[in-house]
C-alpha cells in the first residue's frame, strides 16, 4: 500500500499574487552589482552615492541606474541632505538572500 501525501504548491501556500510580487523582487536583485549594493548596505548604515561607488568600484552612471531601479521597486530607500543622497535597505528581509547565496556557493 502506497501512501500518497498531497503537498500544497508554493502558489497555493502563499497565493499567486504574493508569488508574483516575490518573483518581481527577486528579478530586481538578481544582478551581481545590485546584490553587491545590498551587501554594501547590509550593515544598516546609510551610505551616500560616493561611498557606494568607491566600495563597489563602479561608474557613477551605472550605480545611479541600479539605485534608481531598486528604489522604484521598493528595495531601497533614500534621503537627501544637501547635495548628498543617502541610501538604506528598505526591505531588510531581502538580506537573507545574501547568506543563502553564500551557503549555496560553498556547495558549488
Amino acid at each position: 500500500m502506497t501512501l500518497v501525501m498531497s503537498m500544497a504548491t508554493l502558489d497555493q501556500r502563499i497565493g499567486t499574487e504574493k508569488l508574483t510580487k516575490v518573483s518581481e523582487l527577486l528579478r530586481v536583485v538578481a544582478h551581481p552589482q545590485r546584490l553587491a549594493l545590498l551587501d554594501a548596505l547590509a550593515d544598516g548604515e546609510r551610505k551616500c552615492n560616493r561611498e557606494l561607488q568607491e566600495l563597489l568600484g563602479i561608474e557613477q552612471a551605472i550605480l545611479s541606474q541600479h539605485l534608481t531601479l531598486m528604489k522604484d521597486r521598493g528595495v531601497l530607500a533614500c534621503s537627501k541632505e544637501g547635495k548628498y543622497t543617502f541610501w538604506v535597505v528598505k526591505r531588510p528581509e531581502l538580506l537573507k538572500i545574501l547568506s543563502c547565496m553564500e551557503d549555496c556557493c560553498d556547495k558549488l
